[in-house]
């Protein structure tokens, strides 16, 4: 009866896809072919609106209702966010762990819907145990960098970050192996689908979110600036296509919508980068207090965050009548971080689209009534987030004297005076270390 019903999906799809999982001259038998080919349907998640909405809103169109559902549970995330802030960085990194385990799952459980209809092993076990190992590489090499004093001084700590890479391989390799030995005859076409999908969501999920996690290191400022350039794209998106677009659905995918769009996330961009970027709170990189044991952020404001006067160009000079603007650098990289996030960003949302249609789903999950799961929110955040933190490698980031002396402590006596007496030299060649004891004794 399986096999039948396969045939009919088979026979279903169209010639080119057919001529890609057809049956091949390479060793491939038809059987194997007829039963890795079909791919069940994903069941479609039933629609979870709370009925208070229902009732409230039963007298409105589908067009407008949806418009009402979707605002008020926006509303109801951005109050969220602004709470999870005000929680402070250690709650911000809880979430971002908690986003991504929930984006994790319901990818997973669309493949397992595919996937256990075959009622082959482990393949839940497994994705969930390669989580599991590559959050225990991220994340250990994320405490070893930030909280290296911490490190070395708790004994176990220490021995666990000095060996920690082959632990991790250790950890993939025994999920390497538990896979072969799943392998189940006629199916193998269909277990290498799945491992190679479990594989590319913790490329897309994991991978991003541990970057996200860095960027907060680098001031929460970082972290907040960029997704709410996302979330306010993602807005102004939804609302001039759904006011000004042409499209007989009203559907926020239009070009009203998107130009609109990206406009109004520029100047929301800089508005926000103005006013978050005078606050310590938020532009201190986020440092471990060896003694206190916590979180601190507070510093000395970088020169990005510093007030500066910029001179206009002629043509902006005769139009506004002013010579010279005061802003903070920042803002002027906010520009890229919004335009990304409204230019290249959607191609996040885009390519979570096209993989919802290959499914014939519309959402990933029924998590939040009118927007879906939390992977239909978080589909752009994951692209911003990789982008970002490659922002800051390229242009922000320089050599941080504070992991450096870490590293140096953390050297035998040996080769601490090894360094010494190089870095002696060094200053003495270039006529530094002789100023530097003047200064030092006056």
């Amino acid at each position: 009866q399986i096999d039948l019903q396969n045939d009919v999906l088979f026979e279903s799809k169209p010639a080119h896809v057919r001529a890609v999982f057809s049956p091949q001259k390479d060793g491939v038998s038809d059987s194997e072919s007829k039963v890795d080919s079909g791919v069940p349907e994903v069941p479609v998640p039933a629609d979870d609106t709370p009925e208070v909405l229902n009732k409230a809103l039963s007298g409105l169109s589908s067009r407008w209702k949806n418009w009402w559902v979707r605002g008020i549970l926006t509303l109801a995330m951005i109050s969220f966010f602004f709470f999870i802030i005000y929680l402070g960085p250690m709650v911000l990194m809880m979430i971002v762990l908690c986003v991504q385990i929930k984006c994790f799952q319901e990818i997973i459980t669309i493949g397992y819907s595919v996937y256990h209809s075959y009622d082959l092993p482990w393949f839940r076990t497994l994705s969930w145990y390669f989580l599991l190992c590559v959050n225990y590489f991220f994340y250990g090499e994320t405490v070893t960098d930030y909280f290296f004093t911490l490190v070395q001084r708790e004994e176990p700590l220490r021995i666990l970050s000095k060996y920690h890479r082959f632990i991790s391989f250790a950890l993939y390799l025994t999920g390497f192996c538990m896979f072969v030995l799943s392998l189940v005859k006629k199916h193998y076409r269909l277990q290498f689908y799945m491992f190679g999908w479990t594989h590319v969501t913790l490329l897309i999920v994991v991978t991003q979110s541990h970057l996200i996690i860095h960027n907060l290191f680098e001031g929460m400022i970082w972290f907040i600036v960029p997704i709410s350039c996302v979330i306010c794209n993602d807005i102004m998106a939804y609302m001039f296509g759904f006011f000004f677009g042409k499209s007989p659905k009203g559907c926020c995918k239009t070009w009203e919508g998107f130009i609109g769009g990206f406009f109004s996330t520029i100047v929301f961009g800089i508005m926000l980068s103005y006013v978050m970027a005078g606050c310590r709170y938020f532009v201190c990189p986020v440092e471990f207090n060896n003694d206190s044991n916590s979180f601190q952020v507070d510093c000395e404001p970088s020169e990005l965050f510093q007030l500066q006067d910029y001179a206009l160009p002629s043509m902006l000079e005769s139009v506004t009548g002013w010579t010279t603007v005061c802003l903070y650098p920042f803002q002027i990289h906010s520009i890229a971080l919004s335009s990304f996030a409204s230019i290249v960003g959607p191609f996040g949302g885009f390519f979570a689209s096209g993989f919802k249609r290959a499914f014939k789903i519309k959402d990933f999950a029924n998590t939040i009534p009118g927007h879906g799961g939390i992977m239909d929110r978080f589909d752009c955040q994951y692209l911003m987030a990789t982008f970002v933190n490659v922002y800051i490698a390229s242009f922000i980031r320089g050599p941080n004297p504070t992991k450096v002396i870490q590293q140096l402590l953390a050297l035998r006596p040996d080769q601490q005076l090894y360094i010494f007496n190089s870095l002696k030299a060094h200053l003495t060649e270039k006529g530094l270390l002789p100023a530097l004891e003047e200064a030092a004794a006056a």
